[in-house]
Formats: structure tokens, sequence, C-alpha cells
């Protein structure tokens, strides 16, 4: 059943969550689930999406990319908020699907930039932030192909596993700091990154899945505003897959 008519509800009253890539897609999805639950959802994004929809998320221009974007974005949102409790790192990038020799490099590069070294960029300038607070919550979407590596996407593949470890080091490194550090490992998700790849690349996701169908984006939401809730408080360094059965390990 891939609809629910009710969900899990928690009290983020006074909290603030940035969420990287909230434009569409999962990231919005996770914006107004927060939203939802009380809490000041912001966008990190170079876009800013529907700002007529119900819960429309403040936005702060940003290219994750760039070191001096996420900076006056930080900056900014501090001004408006004085603090951030929540950091979900979702900006993504699929790139080509093509085999490894045939990638063009500068391609394959952009790909980790974004992915990888963006979320690294991001997490090394907010965590600061959380660290005064002697609180907080990172949350790094990643996915299942860094665990499995997908044919024919290589440098998504080797991103994504950049992002798996990295969460593992960094939960261990804020393990006794009050901050928690934990990843989602999705597989195949219904949103528009999947329109950067072949209707046949897509098609063989499904096909591995035991349940038959892509994951949802409020499936994601779900999983995010668990891991920040006050519910998690044993679990850092830790993957969360989603993946309708198809994980093996």
């Amino acid at each position: 059943m891939n609809s629910r008519s009710s969900f899990a509800g928690y009290d983020f009253s006074g909290r603030v969550a940035v969420v990287t890539g909230a434009g569409g897609g999962i990231g919005r999805a996770i914006c107004d689930a927060f939203a939802r639950n009380g809490a000041s959802a912001v966008n990190w994004d170079r876009v800013p999406g529907d700002l007529d929809a119900p819960r429309a998320p403040r936005h702060f221009a940003v290219d994750i990319t760039r070191v001096d974007s996420i900076e006056t974005a930080l900056a900014a949102t501090l001004d408006a908020y004085g603090r951030i409790d929540y950091l979900v790192n979702n900006a993504g990038f699929a790139g080509p699907t093509m085999p490894l020799d045939e990638y063009d490099p500068l391609e394959w590069q952009r790909v980790i930039e974004v992915n990888l070294l963006g979320t690294y960029h991001v997490s090394r300038l907010v965590v600061p932030v959380m660290r005064r607070a002697n609180a907080g919550r990172v949350v790094n979407v990643a996915s299942l192909a860094g665990k499995e590596g997908t044919p024919n996407s290589s440098a998504y593949s080797a991103a994504k596993a950049g992002v798996i470890a990295m969460t593992k080091s960094l939960g261990k490194e804020l393990a006794q700091t009050g901050i928690l550090v934990n990843g989602i490992a999705p597989a195949a998700v219904q949103t528009p990154l999947l329109e950067q790849m072949s209707p046949s690349h897509v098609q063989t996701m499904i096909d591995k899945s035991p349940m038959g169908r892509l994951g949802t984006t409020q499936e994601v939401a779900d999983l995010a505003l668990w891991l920040c809730s006050d519910s998690c408080s044993f679990s850092t360094g830790a993957i969360f897959d989603l993946s309708g059965g198809r994980a093996t390990y």
C-alpha cells in the first residue's frame, strides 16, 4: 500500500531544520514534513521551488559546491533564526548513465563535487554551530547505489559510498557531543532525479525491488524526521536502508 492518510507526529516547535536541495523531490517532502510538525523549515538550494505551496520553506540560494555560497546562507540562516537544530544533506546530482570508460572526466568529477564534497562542505560549516549548542542531528541522504554499486552509474555510486563512510566517521567523532549523525540509503525513489536516467535504467532498479515499486518521497521524509526526533537517541554513524527489501547488507 503506497499511500497513507496519517503520519507519525513530532513536536519540533522552536526548532530550525535546514535541508539542502529542497526545491523539490525528497528535500521538499522533508521540509514539508518538518513544517507540518512545527519546525521552521529552511531550503538551501539553487532554486526555491514552489513558494506558493502550503508550508513553503524559507529559501536561501545555495550552490553546495561553492564554500562562499554555503557561508553566506549559513550567516543568513543564523541571522534569521539564531540556531540550526537539524541538517539534512539531501542535495544530489545523478549524472549520466553510461559505462565508466565512456564517462566524461569532468562530468564524473562534477557528480563527486555535488554529492560528496558538497555534503562535506555543508557539514563542515554547520557542525560547529551544533557543537556550540551541544545538540543537533545530521541526516545524510545517501543511496543504495553507494552500498551495491549500480552498473553504468560509477560516479554516483562512488560519491554515495563516500557519503556513507563519512556518515559513519562523523557519527563516531561526535558521539559524545549531543549531536547524532545518521544516513538514509534509499533504493530508487520517484523524483525528478530519475529523469536524468534512462527509462531502462530506472526499470532495472524497479525490477530489483522485492516490493516491485519505487519508494516515495514521503517515505524518505518519515524516516528523516524519526532520525531527527528524540525517539532516536542511541543510533549514530548508522545507515538506514529504505529499499523495499532490496538491500542485502
